[in-house]
């Protein structure tokens, strides 16, 4: 697909525009999605310009609302957090305490990859694990993070429940199966202060507030182009100390 088709479908969605090496990555996530899409069922949208506004749109959408200036806002960790076994060593290892380090994103049910690769994609010095069950969509995607190159990224066939609390300073969550069961985990995984992403329909949002007591919702945002698309964010409500 044309990276000026691209850009063009884009610009609702954004702030500043896409760099060309953006624009190429997001070019070519698309061809490779549309080649394994004929085999394995990634998406039920076919058209590109769809592909494009949908999954691309409403992903970057939330990238330039979680990171403003790209991957160049650092954040702190409250604690020291051990390594997990089921993530490799490197986008999920840890800093010593206290050190300024660049967020690190959890993407649950990732599916084809979105929101969590093109958040990447806009912010690629931030660390970012994508975790989805199905070996064939995980297979799909060790093979878009080849072809685009990134790096402080992994994949994992883990289920949510399996990592350990507090590893995240932002979780995602899109298009999830079983989306009032997941909450309470995606809620345990963000350390105190982290930021919850949803990207969900408007009367998801009274259940959501409902079953995450721990986090302060921010009013919600339209998502561009669409009719009841919004994107929440809430953070994680730090405890007082000795409360």
């Amino acid at each position: 697909m044309e990276t000026s088709c691209i850009a063009a479908l884009l610009d609702p969605f954004l702030d500043t525009p896409l760099t060309a090496l953006q624009l190429e990555q997001i070019s070519t996530y698309i061809d490779l999605l549309l080649r394994w899409n004929s085999r394995v069922n990634l998406t039920s949208i076919r058209a590109p310009d769809e592909i494009v506004t949908r999954h691309f749109g409403e992903s970057l959408f939330a990238a330039r609302h979680l990171f403003p200036r790209g991957a160049d806002t650092p954040v702190r960790l409250a604690a020291p957090q051990p390594p997990h076994p089921l993530a490799s060593p490197n986008p999920l290892s840890t800093p010593p305490p206290g050190s300024e380090i660049y967020p690190r994103l959890l993407d649950l049910g990732s599916g084809a990859g979105f929101p969590g690769l093109p958040i990447k994609i806009w912010a690629p010095e931030i660390s970012v694990a994508l975790i989805e069950s199905n070996n064939k969509k995980v297979a799909f995607l060790r093979e878009a993070i080849r072809a685009l190159t990134l790096t402080m990224i992994d994949v994992s066939a883990a289920r949510a429940e399996d990592f350990p609390a507090g590893q995240a300073q932002v979780v995602t969550l899109r298009a999830v199966e079983r989306f009032t069961q997941i909450l309470p985990t995606a809620t345990k995984l963000l350390s105190p202060g982290a930021s919850m992403a949803l990207l969900i329909s408007e009367p998801q949002l009274r259940e959501a507030t409902r079953l995450t007591p721990t986090l302060h919702w921010s009013p919600s945002t339209p998502i561009p182009n669409t009719k009841a698309r919004i994107l929440a964010i809430g953070t994680k409500i730090c405890k007082q100390s000795g409360t």
